[in-house]
């Protein structure tokens, strides 16, 4: 290992029963012993993407902090000039101790996003529309053709700016209604409907999913698995179902989502200061203990290889916690991103951002892995 530093029928009711009919058992698979399929995935990983436009101009303190679309536009030419560079042997002097150092990158499987793709939950102005924001979100970060998109797969997870803005009382759902849309649209296969990007196991209650890149088992939560917030059905359940029909027999297993076990992640109301800090010994901020050791608990025994989130934006971090590795890009729109390599029995994984207008990139941080197979 390796690392450098720096309650009626709804519709949606009803649509988890028509997917579920038509669904194929995978379970069977699983427990025929039959042997895991080869994997050589690479992918790419952002969050925090902020996209603030709005139908005039920016949301209030979007161009103070940096989350313009020129900012956007950057982090899109980044990724979509990767395939044709190398994976770093050095940085910052250090060996990377990546097996896949010196060799070229080629083009990702896909871009998977954790959270915060919008700034204010779509950007939504005085009526149920399609958002500004997420329109900004979708031009940019929705595979095309030109500079201006990007050019592979997208992956779509929410954050907290995406889910906690709630809508007039009559409507109190509209803003989170809207982005959940936009998951399912992307990701749900139907007996109708074709998604863009079809994900192999899609649960409606929640819009958590999963897919499978050869033997690699990867699973999008949003915030996280086990979030309630804002009448949010917890996930647990359906993660444990899942990584128990997908991954049970031993195969490597990628977690997104957005919160993470950093110190911002993790912060408490403090009473003394009357804010959220590293100090506060209150009622979590963004998720808390119970949170975490529910979710250690659900993955215990599956060959979670690592788990890729989001929410804190300036500092690059690969780190572990709970015997997890957790792997967090500066924000994309400061330029970041996550590059990660699985093999059958190995992970390369290398931090980055934008350094330029034109696809130049720098690498700030590495990370390896290995495990037996």
């Amino acid at each position: 290992m390796n690392r450098l530093s720096s309650a009626s029928l709804s519709r949606r009711d009803f649509l988890a029963g028509l997917a579920a009919t038509c669904a194929l058992p995978r379970s069977a698979f699983a427990q025929t012993g039959r042997r895991i399929q080869p994997i050589d995935a690479t992918f790419l990983f952002i969050a925090d993407i902020h996209a603030c436009r709005m139908a005039s101009g920016l949301s209030p303190h979007c161009e103070q902090e940096g989350k313009t679309d020129a900012a956007l536009l950057r982090n899109v030419a980044a990724l979509n000039a990767i395939d044709d560079k190398e994976w770093p042997a050095e940085i910052n002097g250090a060996a990377t101790g990546l097996r896949s150092a010196g060799t070229r990158i080629g083009t990702p499987l896909g871009l998977v996003t954790g959270g915060d793709i919008t700034d204010d939950g779509g950007g939504q102005i005085t009526q149920p529309r399609e958002g500004t924001q997420l329109l900004q979100f979708s031009q940019r970060y929705q595979q095309g053709i030109g500079p201006d998109r990007v050019h592979i797969l997208v992956y779509v997870g929410l954050g907290n700016h995406d889910l906690d803005q709630n809508g007039p009382k009559r409507q109190v759902d509209w803003y989170r209604r809207e982005m959940r849309d936009y998951v399912e649209v992307n990701h749900r296969p139907g007996v109708f409907f074709k998604p863009p990007v079809p994900a192999t196991n899609y649960d409606v209650g929640t819009d958590c999913y999963s897919w499978d890149w050869g033997g690699l088992h990867l699973v999008q939560t949003h915030r996280f698995a086990g979030d309630t917030g804002h009448g949010a059905i917890s996930s647990l359940p359906w993660l444990k179902q899942d990584l128990a029909t997908y991954a049970g027999d031993g195969r490597p297993v990628i977690l997104f989502q957005h919160y993470g076990w950093d110190t911002f992640s993790v912060e408490r109301w403090n009473p003394a200061k009357r804010t959220y800090d590293d100090d506060g010994a209150g009622r979590p901020h963004w998720w808390g203990d119970a949170d975490r050791q529910a979710l250690v608990a659900a993955l215990k025994g599956y060959n979670v290889i690592a788990i890729f989130h989001g929410h804190q934006h300036a500092v690059p971090m690969i780190y572990q916690r709970d015997g997890l590795d957790l792997v967090k890009p500066k924000a994309a729109f400061m330029g970041g991103f996550a590059l990660a390599r699985v093999t059958d029995d190995h992970l390369d994984v290398v931090l980055g951002e934008a350094a330029g207008d034109h696809g130049e990139v720098i690498f700030t941080n590495a990370f390896a892995k290995s495990w037996a197979t």
